[in-house]
């Protein structure tokens, strides 16, 4: 089933494992899980959907638009991860009730929540579909540790690269990425955030690669003329994304 199809049946959360073990869902679990999400709420840019310590009753399935994943220190935000959609943004919640973090819209966003009873119950009585909830999890994770060896070894500008590597990869996995980049609300401001670097250094990285021929960022628009060139530079391989390379997921065994 194609990723429009899929959006048709299930528009909530038709993209959710999009590229990875969606193939492993069962009609009655897809369905299972629309029905399970409520109304589409739609938020503007900036809106902070949950902030360090708040109490959650529920968990964000990511619908249309980005998240950031977001720490502040010494009058600093800090982007830690990012959602496309598609993604359990906070299925983390559920666990811990509190996060450590914020969870920040970038651009317009609409999302639809999941209340934690529900989640509870699919806990207890459907044990493959809670195994692909956990599995969304996991994702968070191989992608957190892979940024934290990144943000080691790179310079910035690699590591913008790498971001927008990986960014391209993601959403193509849920239908939304173009054959030369991608389109994004992210600003030069979110993109300084996330590799950890001041918003001077941010803009001479950009020209850096935009110099190379690497990548032009430029009004919502990222475009990437040559992606082994990019990926090259940016030491970037998608195995850690779970959808292809030694690490894909084909089968859940």
């Amino acid at each position: 089933m194609t990723a429009a199809s899929e959006l048709e049946l299930y528009p909530k959360t038709g993209q959710f494992l999009a590229g990875r073990l969606r193939h492993d869902m069962s009609d009655a679990e897809k369905a299972e899980l629309e029905a399970l999400a409520g109304d589409v709420q739609a938020f503007e840019d900036g809106h902070r959907l949950i902030s360090r310590g708040d109490v959650c009753d529920c968990s964000t399935m990511l619908v249309e638009g980005f998240m950031l994943r977001t720490l502040e220190s010494e009058d600093r935000r800090y982007g830690v991860s990012f959602h496309v959609p598609g993604d359990f943004v906070d299925l983390h919640c559920f666990a811990l009730k509190r996060l450590d973090h914020n969870i920040d819209c970038v651009g317009p966003t609409k999302v639809a929540q999941v209340p934690h009873t529900a989640i509870a119950s699919i806990m207890q009585e459907k044990p493959h579909l809670a195994r692909l909830f956990w599995f969304s999890t996991l994702l968070d994770a191989a992608m957190h540790r892979e940024w934290i060896m990144k943000l080691e070894q790179l310079t910035a500008p690699k590591r913008i690269g790498h971001i927008f590597a990986e960014i391209w990869r993601r959403l193509e996995m849920v239908g939304l990425g173009y054959p030369d980049g991608f389109e994004t609300p992210l600003t030069q401001a979110d993109i300084a955030d996330m590799c950890g670097a001041t918003p001077i250094h941010t803009n001479r990285a950009l020209a850096d690669l935009r110099k190379q021929g690497l990548v032009n960022f430029q009004r919502g628009e990222v475009r990437i003329p040559d992606r082994r060139m990019l990926e090259d530079y940016a030491g970037f391989t998608p195995d850690y994304l779970y959808g292809e390379g030694e690490l894909a997921i084909r089968k859940m065994g």
